[in-house]
């Protein structure tokens, strides 16, 4: 079965107070319960907010600042495993609405690398 990242940038959140996230986490938290249940769930999480706390790794392995500076960059996603595009898009849309700002929706291709079973 294909597998499809759902994802969004930072930058997309937006400014919010702090009331208004504390009520997008048990929303989100919804959505996740209903993925597992579903059986379609991979993987979902957020990542730390401050980019300048990533390690840029070069072709050559060189570890260092962080490779994306200034633009936008990931903020967090989820990795589910279902039949179509269009079931994939339908939990895309229900992972925005809960978390309150746009996600983005690929698939992944299909010579991806699977971790042995």
């Amino acid at each position: 079965m294909p597998q499809y990242i759902i994802y969004f940038n930072q930058q997309w959140v937006g400014d919010h107070s702090d009331e208004w996230f504390a009520g997008r986490g048990p929303l989100a938290r919804q959505v996740v319960a209903e993925m597992k249940s579903a059986g379609v769930l991979v993987f979902a999480g957020g990542l730390e907010e401050e980019i300048e706390s990533a390690a840029g790794i070069s072709e050559s392995g060189e570890i260092g600042r962080p490779i994306t500076a200034g633009s936008d960059f990931l903020g967090g996603l989820t990795i589910i495993d279902v039949p179509s595009d269009d079931e994939a898009a339908q939990w895309g849309a229900k992972v925005g609405i809960a978390c309150g700002w746009p996600q983005e929706v690929r698939r992944f291709k299909e010579n991806r690398f699977d971790l042995p079973q």
